[in-house]
């Protein structure tokens, strides 16, 4: 056991100032401050667009920490997952995440989203977190699961709840055996989930008949590597279950608030939704193609808000960032929340320009520095995904409503920091479109 040697995680009020410290020092300029700082002994911020980029893209000086949130759990063998079982998980679930796979399902999220948007309670100021989620999870764990997505759903609610309890802010840094209260909680819940998921993996397989969603993509044998062992089935779906919702939900409230904060942006959201069809199962990859503002809207709102505003890498061996010689076992912060404000990658960096985000031909652009994803070898698996959900949800929700804050003196939710920025208590109101 011992004391968490790490920056604390910062309020609203303390990311704010914080935040705006570190955009005012990079616009002094690197030879001030640094695009790249040093917060304490051994533990490093890039700040800087290029420098963020960097580490992240330079994965064998800065890899991801290994402990996964839901590690594997114990096997009948003692063993643990060998590095070749982990590759062909990764490439398995890729094979359902990659952006053709999703653009072909785009029909059965389409109707969800569109659910969303029909069951908003209109003219009530409503919290929308709770909503989204629970939208987001249902579409999450169909696209995973389809017709077993009722079974898992309740278990994928726990998974959440095992995350939040995991996540909690502590003073203490335990040692990873020790089976704390909420590491207890977790092995319950991913237990339960894995007892509830492998009847239908070895029925699936009995039958041949595997399904299209993730999971059939994922028990499809593969030419090199044949079948997946069922223990590494199970054992790849619980973090990738939980996230398909939770980092998107943070992502939808930010977006959601946009849309109240900028009528003319939302309008012409909805203009642009018109052209979605009556049916939402109807909906293809084309419809969603032909979304390029919602798509930049959806894209802006992530530059200025990216869900997980700071990211930790460790330094495997020493190595050099900007001006510093950084030691193996250093840690790095990487921010981007700070690197795409930085205005050498944006014009008018803090202002919010879905705009910017299209060429004059009204197709999507790639200029600037964006890591809302991440980048490189770590870069989210599920970036279509998160997309095809974030703006089919946008395009719904400003077709069929207007959307406001509560009025009053105070805003409508506050800023959290826990591990990522989300609009905790956001509260709206929707008015319905004419």
């Amino acid at each position: 056991m011992g004391r968490r040697d790490e920056p604390p995680r910062l309020d609203g009020g303390g990311f704010a100032a914080w935040s705006r410290d570190r955009l005012a020092c990079a616009r002094r300029g690197a030879e001030e401050c640094g695009d790249v700082w040093q917060l304490e002994p051994g533990v490093y911020v890039a700040s800087a667009a290029a420098e963020c980029e960097a580490v992240l893209r330079r994965a064998r000086d800065f890899p991801k920490a290994s402990a996964p949130l839901f590690p594997p759990l114990r096997r009948s063998d003692g063993g643990a997952p060998t590095r070749e079982e982990r590759s062909y998980a990764h490439a398995a679930r890729m094979r359902g995440l990659r952006a053709q796979a999703v653009a072909a399902r785009t029909g059965r999220i389409a109707p969800r989203t569109a659910r969303f948007a029909e069951q908003w309670p209109d003219g009530e100021d409503v919290e929308v977190l709770p909503l989204v989620r629970h939208a987001l999870a249902d579409i999450g764990v169909h696209y995973l699961f389809s017709e077993d997505a009722p079974l898992l759903l309740p278990h994928a609610a726990g998974l959440f709840l095992a995350r939040e309890a995991l996540v909690q802010p502590s003073r203490w840094v335990w040692p990873r055996w020790v089976p704390t209260p909420a590491r207890r909680f977790r092995t319950r819940q991913q237990t339960a989930f894995t007892d509830a998921l492998r009847p239908v993996v070895r029925r699936r397989r009995s039958s041949g008949l595997l399904g299209d969603d993730l999971l059939g993509q994922i028990l499809q044998p593969s030419p090199h590597h044949g079948l997946l062992p069922e223990q590494a089935v199970l054992d790849t779906l619980p973090g990738i279950t939980v996230a398909t919702f939770e980092t998107p939900t943070r992502a939808a409230g930010w977006i959601l608030l946009q849309l109240a904060r900028h009528p003319e942006a939302a309008d012409r959201v909805a203009a642009e939704a018109g052209s979605l069809p009556a049916d939402p199962a109807a909906t293809t990859g084309a419809h969603l193609g032909g979304l390029r503002y919602t798509q930049a809207l959806v894209s802006e709102v992530l530059r200025l808000y990216p869900p997980s505003w700071l990211l930790t890498r460790q330094v495997a061996r020493r190595t050099r960032l900007a001006e510093y010689t950084l030691d193996a076992g250093s840690t790095v912060l990487v921010c981007p929340y700070t690197a795409q404000r930085d205005p050498r990658e944006y014009a008018e960096p803090d202002a919010f320009r879905p705009e910017r985000w299209l060429h004059e031909e009204g197709t999507p652009s790639g200029d600037g520095v964006f890591l809302s994803f991440g980048t490189g070898p770590h870069g989210c698996e599920g970036t279509a995904l998160a997309m095809t959900m974030l703006t089919l949800l946008t395009a719904q929700t400003a077709r069929r409503h207007r959307l406001s804050e509560p009025a009053g003196p105070r805003p409508s939710h506050q800023v959290t920091t826990l591990e990522g920025l989300a609009t905790a208590g956001l509260r709206l109101r929707a008015t319905a479109r004419g």
